[in-house]
C-alpha cells in the first residue's frame, strides 16, 4: 500500500505520521487498499478548526471520507468511525447479493445426487 499524507497548517512529525500510518494500515484486514491519500488541514479562522479527508483508493469503488473537530486527533478519529461504517456497508452489501443470487449463471448448477 501507497500511503501519501498532505499536511496543510499541519506540523509533520515522525510521531503524528506513524500513528496516521498505523490507523490506516489497521483497515487492511477488512478492505484491500492500493493507495490511501490523506490529507491533514489545520484553519485557525474555522470553527472547528481541523479537518482531515482520506480517499482509499481500492481494487472496486474507492472510498471517501472525511472528519473534523477541534483536535486533530478527534477529526482523524471521526474520520476513522466513517472508513469503517462504509467498509462494514460495503462487505454487507457483497454478503447480501451472493445470498440473494445464487450462482452466477454462466456456472452450472452444483449436481445434486
Amino acid at each position: 500500500m501507497k500511503l501519501t499524507l498532505q499536511h496543510k497548517n499541519v506540523r509533520s512529525t515522525n510521531t503524528l505520521d506513524s500513528w496516521v500510518e498505523e490507523q490506516i494500515i489497521s483497515l487492511q484486514p477488512a478492505l484491500q487498499i492500493d493507495e490511501a491519500v490523506i490529507s491533514l488541514t489545520h484553519d485557525n479562522d474555522a470553527s472547528p478548526a481541523f479537518y482531515v479527508k482520506a480517499h482509499l483508493i481500492t481494487p472496486g469503488p474507492d472510498v471517501f471520507a472525511e472528519g473534523c473537530d477541534h483536535t486533530l486527533q478527534a477529526a482523524f478519529l471521526k474520520l476513522m468511525e466513517s472508513l469503517c461504517g462504509k467498509i462494514g456497508s460495503r462487505a454487507t452489501n457483497r454478503e447480501k447479493r451472493q445470498r440473494n443470487h445464487g450462482p452466477h449463471p454462466s456456472q452450472p448448477a452444483p449436481c445434486v445426487r
